[in-house]
């Protein structure tokens, strides 16, 4: 028998894998990024569908397979895609979690790109506008802070997007800029 993983999770991105099928990258708070998949889920009125569309964040249960992981149930806690409602937050969203996704070529075990993600989601959800840029080049700094391709150090707030963080990238963004660029320079992409 093989052992179940019960963890909360953020699907990133999700492929059509044969007919009824799929392939999700999951982002979970206790075992890292993970692709896993779903059986069925296709389907029309698939019980797990709701629960693992992108930007949907659930309550999941993973089971490791000898090759793979495989999705065995999921709840949906939060669908960021509905709670970001404009068209350039969401274009943020899939652009950062693209980045992630590029950067990361296989799977990782660090629960902080969790708590990046989800904190990044709930600023565009929550944040003016103004500010999303800003949030954007933070969530970005930081996800390259914790995968080792950023040298400088990032404040750390009580708060992952402090407002007073959020207003010094506003002001100094061409330097932030560079350190991103830095960064994914260093990763080789």
């Amino acid at each position: 028998m093989r052992h179940k993983y019960e963890t909360r999770g953020i699907v990133l991105s999700r492929t059509p894998a044969g007919e009824m099928n799929a392939i999700v990258t999951v982002l979970t708070q206790d075992i890292g990024l993970v692709r896993a998949r779903a059986q069925g889920v296709r389907r029309p009125g698939a019980k797990l569908a709701h629960a693992l569309t992108t930007f949907s964040e659930s309550e999941l249960i993973l089971v490791r397979g000898k090759e793979n992981w495989r999705v065995a149930g999921a709840v949906l806690k939060e669908n960021w895609f509905l709670r970001i409602r404009n068209t350039a937050p969401r274009e943020r969203a899939a652009r950062v979690s693209g980045l992630l996704l590029r950067l990361v070529a296989g799977e990782t075990n660090d629960s902080d790109l969790f708590l990046i993600m989800r904190g990044f989601f709930e600023s565009l959800a929550t944040l003016h506008e103004d500010t999303h840029e800003a949030v954007e080049i933070l969530a970005v700094l930081r996800f390259l802070a914790v995968l080792g391709l950023d040298a400088e150090e990032i404040s750390r707030k009580v708060s992952l997007f402090a407002p007073e963080m959020l207003a010094d990238i506003t002001k100094n963004r061409t330097k932030y800029i560079t350190r991103i660029n830095r960064g994914i320079e260093a990763s080789g992409l």
